[in-house]
């Protein structure tokens, strides 16, 4: 059962869901829209290996916005910080965006009850489509857990407070202090 934007309310109350910063005008019936932090991500990879890190370039989206293309996968995350005691949340791009064809996180939408930090969102266009810092890209729901579950306790992604990249890698064996290579030349795709 999903929970009311009064129950997401009172829960904030009692720490059960934490946002920061928090603005109750950006409420809906039953979730809570989560803004777009300033800058992205992009893989400098031909193809992308899931066993070892893939290089990637980080892109500042400036005030006046950035032109997304097509056959790109960007990697963005919220500026809210989020956390979820014994709820599920779940991130859904909002429509009015889908609608532009841009979607957000088709294939990382449900989060792990316990998790905190900030949101990875996984952007991908059908057409040129341009995104400003702080727009409202996605929302947040939380969903009740049936039955006892351990909480989320990953060293993977745990109190994020950046985009991160994928880290499958590690589930191949590769070491947790190996770190993929950061770009840092070039112009940027979009601009």
């Amino acid at each position: 059962m999903l929970l009311s934007s009064d129950e997401i309310h009172r829960r904030l109350k009692n720490d059960q869901i934490k946002i920061e910063p928090f603005d109750a005008d950006r409420l809906n019936p039953n979730g809570y829209n989560l803004a777009l932090h300033d800058e992205l991500l992009v893989y400098e990879e031909i193809v992308l290996d899931v066993a070892t890190p893939n290089r990637y370039r980080r892109l500042e989206i400036p005030a006046e916005g950035l032109t997304l293309q097509p056959n790109v996968l960007y990697l963005g995350r919220t500026v809210e910080y989020t956390e979820t005691r014994g709820l599920v949340p779940l991130i859904q791009g909002r429509s009015s965006l889908g609608r532009l064809g841009l979607f957000i996180n088709p294939g990382g939408s449900i989060g792990d009850v316990g998790y905190c930090g900030t949101w990875t969102l996984e952007m991908y266009c059908v057409q040129p489509v341009r995104i400003v810092p702080g727009m409202q890209i996605c929302q947040i729901y939380y969903q009740e857990l049936s039955g006892d579950g351990a909480a989320y306790c990953s060293d993977k992604y745990q109190h994020s407070r950046d985009i991160q990249p994928s880290l499958m890698y590690r589930e191949f064996g590769g070491a947790v202090d190996e770190t993929q290579l950061e770009l840092n030349f070039g112009d940027s795709p979009g601009r």
